[in-house]
């Protein structure tokens, strides 16, 4: 994956919370992350699987997510060295973080163009450590993930690196994409009231749950269609140059990671429990993904209204 070198970054899509102490707080209350962050489960479901083989918390993945509380954010944003660190598609090209606020750019670009006033943007929120949210209480091991009671992403950057060293992913910028990406397909499933069908908690292989974050990975390949030709607002030229085959390979082998049975598999003693499944199986997470890809139309990304998930 390649950025334009010309490109202008737009860091008004980021709230920085690093550095600020995010804030600690615990978990209760009312309100969803959805889907502890849809790829971001990955790093809840290891939360879980050390507190239920450690003697720990005895509820499963479903019953993690929603004791998520409502509490407001802590923490105070600060943008000014990510502003001055990130200004061009140049240096998206040569920081991880810079190609996050480029990919989080062209995202957001391609949502708004798409779905016109339907769409509002959204920040996604970097942060270290823990966060407050309105959803509650997180910490990095939780992942990236959508709050839709204040309508933001957040993401500790640590977790790319996460997703290679914990579960073996080859990673790389479209990877980290894909995973923003994803995270931004459940603001639009939110916005467009998608997310109401699903009941909190619920699990199983064909689940409201399971079909929410199918349908957040084929709208990530619905972007990814399209990215190279979004356009961005400044310079009226894509932020991003090239998408090849590689980074294609490298986004449906992390798919293959964060599916539940490879998971439960790999983590939780050998034994899969499909009634538990909340994201879907490794080959129906690539599947969708690549539907939206190969495209390029939200409107294939219907998975409540199928029988086959794949």
């Amino acid at each position: 994956m390649r950025f334009n070198e010309g490109g202008d970054l737009d860091t008004s899509d980021i709230t920085d919370i690093r550095g600020s102490g995010g804030g600690g707080g615990g978990f209760g209350g009312r309100g969803i992350a959805v889907g502890g962050g849809g790829l971001g489960l990955v790093g809840l479901i290891v939360v879980v699987l050390i507190n239920v083989l450690g003697g720990g918390s005895s509820g499963g993945s479903g019953s993690a997510v929603t004791g998520f509380g409502g509490i407001s954010q802590g923490g105070s944003a600060d943008n000014r060295e990510l502003e001055q660190d990130c200004r061009t598609g140049a240096d998206a090209n040569r920081d991880v973080q810079c190609a996050a606020v480029a990919e989080i750019n062209s995202i957001q670009d391609f949502w708004e163009q798409s779905l016109g006033g339907r769409y509002q943007r959204t920040d996604s929120v970097f942060f270290s450590g823990q966060v407050q949210t309105q959803c509650g209480g997180a910490s990095s091991g939780s992942g990236p993930f959508y709050c839709p009671a204040d309508q933001l992403v957040y993401i500790d950057l640590t977790f790319f690196d996460d997703l290679r060293t914990q579960f073996g992913a080859q990673g790389g910028l479209f990877v980290d994409a894909y995973v923003l990406a994803h995270e931004y397909g459940h603001h639009v499933q939110n916005l467009l009231g998608i997310n109401q069908q699903v009941q909190p908690g619920e699990s199983g292989p064909t689940s409201g749950s399971v079909r929410l974050e199918l349908q957040a990975d084929c709208f990530a390949g619905v972007w990814a269609n399209h990215a190279t030709t979004v356009p961005d607002d400044a310079t009226g030229q894509p932020l991003i140059a090239e998408i090849n085959q590689d980074d294609v390979d490298r986004a449906l082998d992390a798919a293959s990671r964060i599916g539940d049975d490879f998971i439960q598999r790999n983590l939780g003693g050998g034994r899969v429990d499909q009634n538990s499944f909340t994201h879907g199986t490794s080959a129906q997470r690539q599947k969708w993904f690549s539907t939206g890809f190969s495209t390029g139309d939200p409107n294939q990304c219907d998975t409540f209204s199928t029988d086959n998930l794949g």
